[in-house]
């Protein structure tokens, strides 16, 4: 991913609330099959690790990518960026 598509999809991400949270059981396999379905549909999610995670979010968010095979586009504070592109139909174009 060129920095270029990086900086779109963080432009689109900074309009978006997360969907998950990540709290004190950090990543289950209900969890990590709840957010590979929701970026199935959308493309782009966001993710928020509470503070009661007692885990690295960028480590979270290194696991959730490999996972669900995706791309990390960013990991600030205790929010996660997640970007797979679709297979057919894909509503996100990047540049």
């Amino acid at each position: 991913m060129t920095s270029k598509q990086r900086a779109y999809l963080k432009s689109l991400a900074m309009t978006m609330d997360p969907i998950f949270q990540i709290g004190k059981s950090s990543l289950t396999p209900e969890v990590i099959e709840g957010i590979r379905e929701a970026i199935d549909k959308r493309e782009l999610i966001k993710v928020s690790v509470l503070k009661n995670c007692f885990d690295d979010p960028r480590e979270i968010a290194e696991v959730l990518a490999e996972r669900t095979r995706s791309q990390v586009v960013q990991v600030i504070g205790k929010k996660i960026v997640l970007y797979k592109p679709a297979k057919e139909n894909s509503k996100i174009v990047l540049p």
